[in-house]
């Protein structure tokens, strides 16, 4: 069926616009594989999977295809910490360090941080996605989340007391591992491993059988690429990218198999893109059985007040937040949430057009900052 969508008076076909989009990607090798779901008022209105799992065996995407979500992790933490807190044993005004007494990160006077949860959840808590951590020494460095380790929380992040935050927590917004943290605090709280914790109050309780800090099946795994010309690489292990490119972390495909590497709240899950869409259509639709409305709204509201976080967008609890489009340069509504995972995911709740969109690859960074998810939000709106 070809669903023809109406904005600002224009009739459109979204079906034959997005399948151009992932043709054109996939053929021009900028994507290698991806899975592409949209939704309008909770009716999956578009659904295709596209290109391969692993180019090189022939292996095609299918819809249960397992990817590396990377960032998309976050949302699914933040909803976990927020189902927490409604049943009382965590507050989002809690010192973090009153959970975890060995982290006490310090202000560039020497001054002891006071971090928040809401702190860590908003990206304001003065930590940030530094690649000059992953350079210190051995017994200095602090793994941000997706390379590859076998330190704990407490043996990598206890590191941080040693380096001069940012700046002062709730003063400023800065994209960082801050949910990491907060995966410390609720896997702590919860007893167990943060896994077991993100399955009893969101991936249970909504039937994501895939959803997981491990790989449920490592037959359905899709294989990572990496930017390359004339098409993406396989991504080797580890893999850094060129400074070019904007990101400068160092990439490990194969860190989510080792039970070693602390439970990387801000990058470490893995899960399909069907799981994915349930997710964000339970936030868009009020949160079902995980958050009540109430929460469920604060979720997707702006918590930062009059801070600024990127160009024309401030910051929920679970992404970037549209304030104004022309700054943004989207075509999507304000109050639009949106984010992505760096393997290659993107993700957004629009509520005034009621549409809920993904779109995942396993293709770094093309899927997630390149042309692709910008391609694939203008075939959506036209």
């Amino acid at each position: 069926m070809v669903r023809m969508f109406r904005f600002g008076g224009i009739c459109m076909s979204m079906d034959h616009r997005l399948d151009q989009a992932i043709d054109r990607a996939i053929s021009e090798g900028r994507i290698t594989g991806s899975v592409v779901l949209v939704s309008r008022d909770g009716e999956r209105v578009y659904s295709r999977a596209a290109g391969f799992a692993d180019r090189e065996a022939g292996r095609l995407v299918e819809m249960d295809t397992i990817f590396r979500l990377a960032s998309v992790t976050k949302p699914f933490v933040a909803a976990t910490a927020l189902a927490m807190a409604e049943r009382g044993l965590i507050s989002v005004g809690d010192l973090v360090r009153d959970h975890l007494p060995w982290f006490q990160p310090k202000l560039a006077d020497g001054r002891l941080a006071d971090i928040t949860l809401h702190h860590l959840l908003t990206h304001t808590a003065g930590l940030a996605y530094d690649p000059a951590l992953e350079r210190l020494p051995a017994d200095l460095a602090v793994n941000c989340g997706l390379a590859d380790t076998d330190l704990g929380y407490e043996a990598n992040f206890s590191r941080l007391n040693a380096i001069p935050l940012h700046f002062e927590p709730g003063s400023q917004w800065l994209y960082s591992y801050a949910t990491d943290i907060l995966g410390a605090v609720i896997a702590t709280v919860h007893g167990s491993t943060l896994e077991e914790a993100v399955c009893a109050y969101v991936a249970d309780p909504l039937g994501l059988s895939d959803c997981r800090f491990h790989v449920t099946d490592p037959a359905r795994l899709a294989v990572a690429y990496a930017d390359g010309h004339p098409q993406a690489i396989r991504m080797p292990d580890p893999y850094s990218p060129p400074e070019t490119e904007g990101w400068t972390l160092t990439f490990s495909p194969g860190r989510i198999f080792n039970p070693k590497a602390f439970q990387s709240g801000g990058a470490g899950m893995a899960g399909t893109a069907p799981d994915v869409m349930t997710f964000l259509e339970t936030l868009a639709r009020g949160g079902g059985d995980i958050l009540s409305p109430e929460t469920a709204r604060a979720a997707l509201s702006n918590q930062i007040g009059g801070i600024e976080a990127e160009s024309g967008r401030k910051f929920t609890y679970v992404g970037a937040l549209v304030t104004d489009r022309r700054l943004a340069m989207t075509p999507q509504a304000e109050g639009t949430v949106r984010w992505g995972g760096v393997y290659g995911l993107n993700w957004f709740i629009d509520p005034v057009n009621r549409i809920t969109g993904l779109s995942v690859t396993n293709t770094a960074l093309e899927g997630c900052t390149g042309r692709y998810p910008d391609e694939i939000v203008q075939a959506i709106y036209g």
